[in-house]
């Protein structure tokens, strides 16, 4: 019983088609089943083609493999619509979740560029402005285009430098939560709130320069201190306070400058 292998039976019958006169003990026969050797020669060999990972295959990881020269390197930063990204101007505006949640793993870098690119424009432009009506109307007014490379240079150094020099110091202290992708994009999205600010702060009202400009300092610092909280809290206490009142104190130089640069001719 042990045994698998099968058996056929041959039973010989009578030339009158009798299976009652045949006789059991000269007819029967027993012989071994070649059923399972068929069976094994019929079987069909699995698709080795169709698995998940074909043998056949590269590897996935010389086939996402990226090099730094190659544009396939930098798109993968820039990937996402433009409905996403409308969605992360809300929440940073309206925060209602915490934004590293709102990237869902996927920090990009299209939203804050062109954020800091539209700051940079609309700060040389309401700079202008601001200065054109401090003149009022003395002599002839020439553009000052070091507006343009100051707002550049002050914007795009902010947000390039600063999440970089964040990013090295979370690392150096042992965290293994710091991503820089996600530093650049917590303050690219931060600087959207300087868009309305800097459209609203051209005017002649030094006052109200000021308030505007302090508006816009709260909101965004409070943006990045709720956000940097829980990543900097993976250091210890006193290196977290460290960072929290660094991460601020810079943030206040940043509308400090702005202030002072671009919206000072009223004075």
């Amino acid at each position: 019983m042990s045994n698998s292998r099968g058996y056929d039976v041959v039973v010989d019958v009578d030339a009158e088609g009798d299976l009652g006169h045949t006789d059991l003990q000269e007819d029967l026969e027993f012989h071994s089943s070649n059923f399972e050797d068929n069976q094994a020669r019929t079987k069909i060999a699995p698709d080795q083609s169709r698995g998940f990972l074909p043998n056949n295959a590269p590897s996935a990881s010389s086939s996402s493999k990226r090099y730094l020269w190659t544009i396939s390197f930098y798109a993968q930063f820039f990937d996402v619509d433009t409905n996403e990204v409308l969605r992360r101007c809300y929440a940073a505006i309206f925060p209602r979740a915490n934004f590293l949640d709102v990237l869902e793993g996927n920090p990009d870098l299209y939203g804050p560029f062109w954020i800091a690119t539209t700051v940079v424009m609309i700060l040389f432009l309401t700079g202008t402005i601001s200065q054109y009506l401090s003149m009022k109307g003395e002599g002839h007014f020439a553009y000052d285009f070091r507006l343009l490379s100051g707002a550049a240079g002050l914007i795009y150094g902010y947000t390039g430098v600063i999440p970089i020099l964040l990013w090295g110091t979370l690392k150096w202290f042992g965290s293994e939560s710091a991503n820089v992708l996600e530093c650049w994009a917590l303050y690219g999205y931060a600087n959207l709130i300087w868009i309305p600010v800097a459209l609203i702060s051209w005017s002649p009202i030094t006052i109200l320069n000021w308030v505007f400009v302090g508006i816009g300092f709260g909101i965004s610092a409070l943006f990045l201190f709720r956000n940097l909280y829980p990543v900097l809290s993976a250091t210890d206490i006193k290196t977290s306070k460290i960072l929290l009142i660094l991460v601020v104190g810079l943030h206040a130089g940043l509308a400090l400058a702005i202030k002072i640069l671009f919206f000072a001719y009223a004075d």
